[in-house]
């Protein structure tokens, strides 16, 4: 953990504020869990993460629990929080709903989206296509977020988009991690692609069935990593 830049006493107790701090705390967790810089299983000590943000266990704690409601973080051995782990079964749930809810955003973005969106998917695209010729993951990490994202906002339904992030969160510690194989990155970007020519060719069907293979896609390579990592 890295402590924060900000005012404060010599001990650096209240450094980041302690009004914000379970904001702060909370959205940088949550974001380095995201990434798969933090992983399934970690411990997230309260007293180092407040020593690293230089504040009491106070807002730690409220950040962590807020962490356990977003589905990240679960309690581990001796009552500790935890980034969650999640059962091969429980996953493949979530990849098949999340599926079904992706496909449906495509569908309905090969029906809605404005010109102005393709052309910002077709940036994202090539932004894409750029990252995983050159095999950067890391960067690749951040386009793919914002991919599907652009897909989400392009359906036009605001619950629609609320409910599939919301199981994307849940998922997104395992599937960050897969582009750091080279063969998942390309072939991410080359379904990337494909959804992308259907609706740009204003082809729902197609829309959806590309987008349905594509998170199937993902659900395989992940359950690949995690029987290897045993």
């Amino acid at each position: 953990m890295h402590a924060r830049e900000g005012s404060g006493d010599e001990d650096g107790r209240g450094r980041l504020g302690e009004g914000r701090a379970p904001d702060v705390i909370f959205s940088d967790l949550m974001a380095r869990i995201l990434a798969g810089q933090i992983t399934p299983g970690t411990i997230l000590s309260e007293l180092a993460i407040a020593d690293a943000y230089r504040v009491s266990r106070t807002p730690v704690r409220e950040a962590l629990q807020r962490l356990q409601a977003a589905g990240l973080a679960e309690r581990g051995p001796r009552r500790a929080f935890m980034v969650r782990r999640l059962d091969l079964e429980t996953l493949n749930d979530l990849f098949e709903t999340m599926g079904e809810l992706e496909a449906v955003c495509a569908e309905l973005s090969a029906r809605r989206m404005t010109a102005v969106e393709r052309r910002e998917l077709q940036a994202i695209v090539a932004e894409g296509a750029a990252c995983a010729e050159r095999g950067d993951a890391a960067a690749y990490v951040d386009v793919n977020v914002r991919f599907h994202a652009a897909l989400f906002a392009g359906a036009h339904n605001d619950s629609l988009r609320d409910v599939v992030t919301g199981v994307r969160m849940r998922t997104a510690p395992y599937r960050e991690v897969q582009f750091h194989h080279t063969e998942r990155l390309n072939s991410s970007q080359e379904e990337h692609a494909r959804i992308l020519a259907a609706i740009l060719a204003g082809d729902p069907v197609a829309a959806r069935e590309s987008t349905r293979a594509h998170v199937a896609s993902t659900a395989i390579n992940v359950a690949q990593m995690l029987r290897r990592a045993g």
